[in-house]
């Protein structure tokens, strides 16, 4: 229906060529050309360079990049519009919220793809995409993995030094890998590249100790060829300080997730101990559970859903986060 109105004006200003193309690219040119959609727009800049661009400026300003987790399209979109610069496609967030199951190296790569796939299609802000150990037990697996996140429209990726059976980084009994065979991960990732930022995450923190984890990350960065560095689980702000001292001209990212080991800091103290990149990974999806239980509980007792209905998004306001009505024009 949205292109009964205009398939046969679009279609005279697509070439052959373009109608051979596979159909959701096709899709979305015709999405684009009707409608003028910004979802769908298209930029001379990857989504690699956005993201390096954005990350390099917030650590030349010592102004921090917040990155918000989307748990679908429909939560990225609302965070472009309210005016995020980057969003985050969270490995948990998508065995939760997907898969309904735990985070503990149950997803596979392909699982992630669909969900940024589905995110890169309808919103422009580069999105950063957990990858955990590199999705395989090889460096043609991680090469794979890189190559298929780029393709997919990641700006960014990042992978951790935990073993394959992982665990989620705020709990116990956590187990890394020797600081090698990270550094060859990292090195098999950024071969598969082009564009795309690759985040080194350390868990050794946690395990090994502050010294060991600070000196991981300086060899994953020389070594390995890291552009950046994620420090899981730091438990105080002098831990930052000491990663962003010892490697100050590195991008260092803090992960703000809700009740985990990390203090829930304001952006301008992490700031100020060198901090570039702060990710709030499952705030929203956190809020979603909560709402979303809330009003099953309430129908279920009541009989009706007439007494929730002032917990919810208005329709014109879900309308709204989508652009509902520039597709009825």
């Amino acid at each position: 229906r949205l292109f009964q109105h205009s398939n046969s004006e679009t279609r005279r200003h697509i070439s052959h060529h373009e109608q051979q193309e596979h159909p959701p690219t096709l899709l979305a040119k015709m999405f684009a050309q009707t409608f003028g959609r910004r979802a769908f727009s298209s930029s001379s800049k990857s989504a690699g360079a956005k993201f390096r661009e954005l990350m390099l400026e917030a650590h030349k300003t010592k102004k921090p990049l917040q990155i918000v987790g989307a748990t679908s399209a429909y939560a990225g979109r609302m965070a472009q519009n309210i005016g995020f610069k980057s969003i985050y496609v969270s490995g948990g967030g998508v065995a939760l919220s997907n898969l309904g199951v735990p985070d503990l190296g149950v997803t596979g790569l392909d699982d992630v793809l669909v969900d940024v796939r589905r995110l890169t299609r309808v919103t422009n802000v580069p999105a950063l995409v957990d990858i955990d150990t590199g999705f395989g037990a090889s460096i043609f697996n991680i090469e794979r993995t890189v190559r298929d996140m780029e393709q997919a429209g990641a700006g960014a990726v990042h992978m951790e030094d935990q073993v394959l059976a992982k665990r989620c980084g705020h709990r116990p009994n956590k187990q890394v890998v020797p600081t090698e065979e990270m550094v060859a991960r990292l090195q098999a990732a950024t071969r598969a590249r082009k564009d795309m930022v690759i985040m080194a995450r350390t868990d050794a923190l946690a395990v090994e100790g502050l010294d060991s984890a600070v000196a991981r990350c300086q060899a994953y960065v020389k070594e390995g060829g890291a552009d950046c560095i994620f420090a899981e689980a730091v438990t105080t702000l002098e831990e930052y300080t000491k990663f962003s001292k010892a490697m100050p001209d590195v991008p260092l990212l803090a992960n703000l997730t809700e009740f985990g080991s990390t203090p829930l800091w304001k952006l301008d103290e992490l700031a100020n101990v060198g901090v570039s990149m702060v990710l709030y990974p499952l705030s929203a999806f956190r809020a979603q559970s909560r709402a979303a239980e809330e009003v099953f509980k309430g129908i279920l007792a009541d009989g009706t859903n007439k007494n929730v209905e002032k917990n919810m998004h208005h329709r014109m306001q879900t309308y709204e986060v989508i652009d509902y009505m520039a597709y009825e024009k």
